[in-house]
């Protein structure tokens, strides 16, 4: 049994034939290079009507990188991890919470 071939095998419908001409011109570009905190390189292509951003996030680890190889952007600080007992000092003073535990103890002990 012989199978028929087609014309338009490995291709969509409709698509026409491909390249520049079909899409046009690309605008005129320029590299730029990136630099995060732990060497990364980025190189990225902009528009030369394109206003270039300071910064860039790295896309190797997140962090934030920019066009001077010398003088990188420090990552923003994040507070470090608290424990509920930190909140809970950040809220009241050490003579609030010893009133507090004092009534919460009474409670237990049956006192109230």
């Amino acid at each position: 049994m012989a199978q028929g071939s087609s014309g338009i095998r490995g291709a969509r419908v409709g698509s026409g034939p491909l390249g520049e001409p079909e899409r046009g011109d690309l605008a005129p570009r320029t590299a730029v290079s990136f630099w995060c905190g732990k060497g990364h390189h980025t190189q990225l292509s902009f528009a030369i009507e394109a206003e270039v951003p300071p910064t860039w996030d790295c896309p190797r680890c997140g962090l934030p990188a920019g066009r001077d190889r010398d003088d990188v952007p420090v990552a923003e600080g994040h507070a470090p991890y608290m424990t509920h007992m930190g909140y809970v000092r950040q809220r009241r003073t050490q003579e609030e919470g010893e009133i507090l535990l004092n009534e919460a103890l009474a409670k237990l002990r049956g006192n109230i």
